[in-house]
């Protein structure tokens, strides 16, 4: 009975069916298997609100001895998207603020960086709807500003060849999601 009358009082507001949705960048799990979830809330017809993580905890270990590959990560980001013609469907630019903790090494050379990055990210993109549920989205994006880290020589000596603090404007991301629209 109350879950009824919930419903009937958001049908009398003029709530939206379609405010929530769930997403996934399917090119993030070329880049090392990384993890990723993203989801998304229509807070009006032309904006929405959005709360990411991406998690990448795996270690490559090669067939020499002593050699790896990783592109750790955890990053989390909260952000605001401006739909000019409906939410989740169409063009949009986006807004966010994110932070990363990241130990990446053994990719190009042998050489290892750690540390925890802090910025705003700006993008913009394109959501395609294919179902009335199911929408492919493609987008571009960076990110700006300062990152924490300590370069080692190797991933398993621990030589440190430097430390410090800069500031940074860096790809974000390239995406090509899945997006699952309630």
């Amino acid at each position: 009975m109350i879950t009824v009358s919930l419903l009937a009082a958001a049908g009398a507001c003029g709530v939206d069916a379609r405010r929530f949705s769930l997403s996934t960048n399917m090119l993030d799990y070329a880049n090392f298997a990384t993890l990723n979830v993203e989801a998304s809330y229509g807070v009006a017809r032309h904006w929405s609100v959005n709360a990411g993580a991406k998690l990448n905890p795996f270690t490559f270990r090669l067939r020499e001895k002593g050699t790896q590959m990783q592109n750790r990560q955890q990053s989390y980001e909260l952000g605001v998207r401006m739909w000019p013609w409906h939410i989740f469907s169409g063009w949009w630019v986006a807004a966010k603020a994110k932070y990363k903790e990241y130990n990446t090494g053994g990719i190009i050379s042998s050489r290892t960086e750690e540390g925890d990055s802090y910025g705003l990210g700006f993008s913009a993109g394109y959501s395609y709807m294919l179902h009335p549920n199911l929408n492919l989205e493609f987008g571009i994006g960076f990110w700006t500003g300062v990152r924490q880290y300590t370069v080692y020589e190797c991933p398993s000596c621990g030589l440190t060849m430097e430390t410090g603090t800069k500031g940074f404007i860096l790809p974000n991301e390239i995406l090509l999601s899945l997006v699952y629209v309630f």
